[in-house]
């Protein structure tokens, strides 16, 4: 499993980062819009933990053009300022989930194995139709 942390708060993504890894996921964590979609090209996570709030651009951009890369990455939204009009947005076009800030760190982790088997299905269920 892969998963891409992108948060403006460096400390936090990159400690979020580092505690996946423990927990054998390989992660890594960028803090702007333009890093994710950059980074998302080589790195193919299966599960992109996003922060609404970016320096660079509104997370609702970001999230809109890494589905265009690859729809079937599972994006999690998280935020500590509340957007739920952007939440709203994002989970109407297919977000996996959203977490507020502070993150119970179980519940991420709890979150981001259920994105990342929905994931799985739906890359077996394409893999299949495609025969």
């Amino acid at each position: 499993m892969k998963a891409l942390v992108v948060d403006n708060e460096k400390g936090f993504a990159s400690v979020l980062a580092n505690h996946l890894k423990r927990r054998k996921i390989e992660a890594d964590s960028v803090y702007s819009g333009a890093q994710a979609l950059e980074y998302v090209r080589t790195f193919q996570p299966d599960v992109l933990v996003l922060e609404l709030q970016l320096p660079d651009m509104s997370g609702l951009d970001v999230f809109r053009q890494i589905k265009a890369i690859d729809s079937t990455i599972e994006v999690i939204l998280v935020t500590g300022n509340g957007s739920f009009d952007m939440v709203i947005a994002c989970m109407q076009l297919g977000a996996f989930d959203y977490l507020m800030k502070p993150i119970d760190l179980n519940q991420l982790l709890d979150t981001i194995t259920g994105a990342f088997e929905n994931r799985m299905l739906v890359l077996k269920e394409r893999s299949q139709t495609s025969l």
